[in-house]
């Protein structure tokens, strides 16, 4: 294994980095992604892996087999912390991932989305092809405008179609030809129990499940409250009176659109900023 240098000359700046959750921060700004741990021990684990197959079954029930695959929906559930289950609020909520996120996205930001992923063994699924988290966009930005942190229900392998990544590719906006994504794409292995965090303008696609068993995750993506959520969470979430006031922020309460000149006036006596 080569002994990499650590002694540098002519550097007037450096980063500097006082824990693992910045230094996973700072790859994420450099190269798009990084893992972390979400802190939650084997009977937490495993207490989380039976509610997402819970909500699973319930899910599939509710909207139907048949009606989702023909949508290609099968193998998603949509907003799993809107049906119920506080495991997926909780896994939200995570200290470890919040800090990072407030690290990485300078001030508001809201849950725009969250979704149970299942890879499934020897077929394709709609995950499977590259893209952003904010598709069909050509731009770049000077900070993130959102973070994919994607939470290992199982170990991510390369056999079980661990998530590739093109690092950097958050720092250009045209999606790179085939042959330079064949000579740098990576593919990113993980314990479950980890969160698989990405710049989600970099270019990632899920790998081909050559197992014989599921591979199951949990989405979010964390967004500035410029963008709106891909399903109304304040609409769809029972009990906010029960929430602390961080969780009802995050969860998007404070940034639903008036729906009259009364209502956001109303709204204002609640802020503290100026009308924008």
């Amino acid at each position: 294994m080569p002994i990499i240098p650590t002694k540098s000359y002519g550097v007037l700046q450096q980063n500097q980095c006082c824990s693992t959750l910045d230094e996973a921060a700072e790859q994420v700004k450099n190269l798009g992604y990084a893992i972390i741990d979400a802190g939650y021990t084997a009977d937490e684990l495993q207490s989380l892996s039976k509610e997402f197959n819970r909500t699973r079954t319930n899910y599939v029930n509710t909207y139907g087999e048949s009606k989702l695959k023909s949508l290609n929906e099968f193998h998603t559930i949509r907003s799993p912390l809107t049906h119920g289950g506080a495991a997926f609020l909780k896994l939200a909520l995570n200290a470890n991932l919040l800090s990072i996120v407030k690290e990485l996205i300078a001030g508001k930001f809201i849950l725009n989305q969250q979704n149970g992923v299942i890879n499934p063994p020897k077929e394709g699924y709609n995950q499977g092809a590259w893209h952003r988290d904010l598709p069909y966009q050509h731009f770049v930005s000077s900070q993130p405008l959102a973070i994919n942190a994607l939470f290992c229900v199982d170990d991510f392998t390369f056999e079980n179609g661990a998530t590739f990544v093109l690092p950097s590719s958050h720092k250009y906006e045209v999606f790179p030809s085939v042959s330079y994504i064949q000579r740098n794409a990576i593919q990113v292995a993980a314990k479950a129990g980890s969160f698989i965090l990405l710049d989600c303008m970099v270019f990632h696609a899920g790998g081909f499940n050559n197992t014989k068993e599921e591979r199951r995750a949990v989405n979010h993506v964390y967004t500035i409250p410029f963008f709106k959520q891909q399903i109304n969470i304040p609409k769809n979430i029972a009990h906010f009176e029960k929430l602390s006031a961080e969780a009802k922020d995050l969860l998007g309460l404070n940034y639903i659109e008036p729906a009259s000149v009364a209502d956001y006036l109303d709204s204002r006596n609640s802020k503290d900023t100026d009308p924008t």
